[in-house]
């Protein structure tokens, strides 16, 4: 049975495996810990490429030596099926992992939560997704980092800045799994502030940005920055900062503004200050690239436009509906503890049949 996969594709993933194991058995490349970080890293994304295609090549090796003796042993024939339905398989494997992928799906985010109109029931729907987010990524082994925040007076949060690490190398990371999940999320609930028990809706806001390698990989100009520094803020109490090591950066060109003061002394808040300028400047320059290279596309799930509501949480009913791609399901509870998978796996499927469509 003839597979589908791409000789041309497979042949420059084993070119690139083997220049990449002859470049991490060279002590030079070592002396660069960037560049061997970033082979390594390569190395290990391929690794579930290369096993597929040793499974799919041996599976085919098996088709062909049992349809070669068939004709002189029934037993070898009464495999073929098997081994054809295995091949498909593997193929069919394969085809996946080779099909066009985000050149980002490997990194780490930033992810900065924001409150919208509705006051302070904005803003603790704004903390409840926040909180979910940290459930997920504690369900997957991930490490997160509140970066920055500012909380209101019943303790939601205005908005806050996050990071989140995946602890390995793997082809999907923390962007293959989140970066869906930049836009406007809509609440319907009784907010506490209700005395008469009426329902009512308000909207937070999601940004996600993957997190560059290294902040050189973003070129930014010391001199179209504009750093203050002031004292970190908070709702009293022990820990808080009483030294002036809070850090906030503005990006002249474009009016970007990052602050980070979780970190214990200004140097520290400034690089992380910076990594997370570095993501957002590389958001902006990739999202300019793709609205003139789609001069009109519109993305099947995920929208430059970051406005667009993409998602309704029906607390009354109980009730998740993702609005891009027609997801609906009754487990909300469960949802905003964390158990997002479902519901990221349809969205992924969505964006590789997407993906798949265009190539």
């Amino acid at each position: 049975m003839a597979g589908t996969t791409s000789p041309s594709a497979i042949d420059d993933i084993l070119a690139e495996h083997e220049g990449l194991e002859r470049d991490l058995a060279d002590p030079a490349l070592h002396n660069d810990p960037a560049a061997a970080r970033r082979a390594g890293k390569r190395f290990a994304q391929l690794a579930p490429i290369m096993s597929a295609y040793a499974k799919l090549s041996a599976a085919r090796d098996d088709l062909e030596a049992a349809r070669e003796l068939a004709a002189d042993d029934s037993s070898f024939a009464a495999e073929i099926p098997a081994l054809e339905a295995t091949v498909l398989e593997l193929d069919t494997a394969l085809t996946d992992l080779l099909a066009p992928r985000d050149p980002h799906d490997s990194e780490d985010i930033v992810m900065e939560v924001k409150s919208g109109e509705g006051g302070e029931e904005s803003a603790l729907f704004a903390s409840d997704l926040a909180r979910m987010y940290v459930r997920y990524a504690e369900r997957r082994g991930w490490k997160v980092e509140i970066l920055d925040a500012t909380v209101s007076d019943l303790g939601g949060y205005k908005d806050a800045t996050v990071s989140i690490k995946s602890k390995g190398d793997a082809q999907d990371g923390v962007w293959a799994r989140l970066k869906f999940e930049g836009g406007v999320h809509r609440v319907q609930r009784v907010p506490v502030t209700e005395s008469q028990g009426r329902v009512h809706t308000s909207a937070a806001g999601i940004l996600v940005y993957p997190e560059p390698d290294e902040v050189e990989d973003v070129q930014i100009d010391e001199g179209d920055l504009r750093i203050d520094v002031y004292r970190s803020s908070g709702k009293g109490g022990q820990g808080v900062n009483t030294t002036d090591s809070a850090v906030r950066i503005t990006h002249l060109p474009t009016g970007i503004v990052v602050t980070c003061q979780n970190e214990r002394s200004q140097l520290q808040n400034k690089a992380r200050a910076m990594v997370v300028l570095a993501a957002r400047l590389q958001a902006v320059a990739e999202e300019a690239a793709d609205q003139e290279a789609a001069a009109g596309r519109a993305s099947q799930v995920r929208t430059v436009d970051r406005s667009e509501r993409i998602r309704t949480y029906n607390f009354p009913e109980n009730r998740i509906t993702d609005h891009r791609i027609g997801f609906k399901s009754h487990n909300l509870d469960a949802v905003l503890d964390g158990e997002l998978d479902p519901l990221l796996d349809a969205l992924a499927a969505a964006d590789r049949a997407a993906r798949l469509q265009a190539e």
